[in-house]
């Protein structure tokens, strides 16, 4: 009796596992059936990837909800021609994507390590105003060259940093920040604002040795001198900058802890890859912005420069407002200053001196002659900004004095007529 069941059970048993055989093999038959034969399961890890990466870069924020705002004023140039519309629905297209290329530059910065990541973000920090203006350079409109990187400047200066400082304060009251980093960057705005002065002073005075040639001669000289200054200030900052200060270790270990928690959020070769894609959406969606600016000029009756150094500048420096209000809420003061006080001193010394070369290079007069009204803002925003970072500390209080400072500049512009954009 035992053995007959044993066989009972031993023929019930193989049964089951030719059901299960072929259970398993109709069910691959119908997978095959719904893919349209064999797929190669590469193809499948491909597109998984791209979804997931398509989620988290584009479809993450709200904010990119902007960017169709970009191919819309293509469509409007095209279509209807009017330059007011297509800076407007330009201006808010660019916004989003140059936000999206800080962001993808921050997480390559992450496989990088901190030297050659903090040289990543100081090289694609202002990669939309190098991208405006190396087209407007390339058609020959050096005036708006040189506005918008003005606008640049003073928008980092006493927009960000206002926006920054105010924000941070409203939320930790009196904030401290590394004196000795602030005053390297002031020195080195002051050294630039120096070079933007001569020229300007030498037009205005009338005292050219030779017309129309000292002050471009001295322009060029001036910037084969600005550009090593600034690289050597980098080489300074990275190396010794640190050991100058002595931090304390417990603030170290600190900052470590907090660090540990940020990870990357994609690959690397996706970072590469969403960065060339959103460099290259932001230098189409530029020139359309460029060549909207004299036509928006005539249809709102609103001077050139304010065009060019109040509202064009918004678009490039939208990372920046996000970034340094967001770290200055979190009483991380350093990496606001780092955005808004680093980035305007690679423009006023790499970025406006590479101008310059880059148009001695193609025979375009680039100089460094922003005009005298131009200078005399830059001037007093340099002093003004110097004046109220040497204590190394913050309140709610100084980033309204910047943020009300920059609309008497704005006001100013509003009321400018520039004589050398006609």
């Amino acid at each position: 009796m035992d053995y007959s069941r044993l066989q009972i059970v031993g023929v019930k048993s193989q049964l089951e596992m030719q059901s299960l055989d072929v259970m398993s093999m109709n069910d691959d038959e119908q997978i095959d059936e719904r893919n349209g034969g064999h797929v190669p399961s590469f193809c499948i890890g491909i597109g998984n990837v791209l979804c997931r990466s398509i989620k988290t870069v584009v479809l993450s924020k709200k904010f990119n909800l902007l960017i169709p705002f970009g191919p819309v004023a293509i469509l409007v140039q095209k279509w209807t021609g009017h330059n007011g519309w297509v800076f407007i629905l330009g201006l808010l297209g660019i916004m989003p994507l140059a936000e999206r290329l800080g962001y993808t530059t921050e997480q390559l910065a992450f496989y990088s390590g901190p030297t050659v990541g903090g040289l990543l973000n100081a090289t694609f920090g202002n990669a939309t105003e190098l991208i405006i203006s190396i087209y407007a350079l390339r058609i020959g409109k050096i005036r708006v060259v040189q506005l918008s990187l003005l606008g640049s400047l003073l928008s980092n200066l006493l927009f960000v940093l206002g926006c920054a400082f105010l924000s941070g304060g409203l939320v930790n009251k009196e904030q401290l920040f590394n004196k000795a980093t602030a005053v390297v960057n002031s020195g080195l705005l002051l050294m630039a604002v120096m070079g933007l002065v001569f020229p300007a002073f030498l037009h205005s005075t009338h005292t050219e040795v030779h017309f129309g040639i000292s002050e471009l001669a001295l322009s060029r000289f001036s910037s084969c001198v600005m550009l090593p200054a600034y690289l050597a200030s980098i080489f300074f900052q990275l190396k010794n900058l640190n050991d100058l200060e002595g931090i304390l270790v417990g603030d170290n270990s600190d900052h470590e802890e907090e660090d540990e928690d940020e990870a990357p959020e994609i690959s690397k070769w996706e970072s590469v890859i969403w960065l060339a894609i959103m460099a290259a959406a932001i230098s189409i969606l530029s020139e359309y912005l460029v060549d909207a600016i004299e036509g928006a000029s005539l249809a709102w009756g609103v001077p050139v420069a304010f065009i060019s150094v109040i509202l064009l500048p918004i678009g490039g420096n939208t990372a920046a407002v996000t970034t340094s209000v967001m770290f200055a809420m979190k009483n991380k003061l350093d990496v606001s200053l780092g955005v808004a006080i680093g980035s305007s001193t690679q423009i006023s010394m790499f970025l406006i001196p590479f101008c310059v070369v880059v148009g001695w290079i193609f025979e375009r007069p680039v100089d460094l002659n922003f005009g005298l009204f131009e200078t005399a803002t830059l001037f007093m925003t340099v002093m003004f900004v110097a004046f109220l970072m040497q204590e190394g500390t913050s309140t709610y209080f100084k980033g309204l004095m910047l943020l009300f400072s920059y609309v008497m500049v704005s006001a100013s512009y509003f009321v400018h007529q520039d004589p050398l954009s006609a």
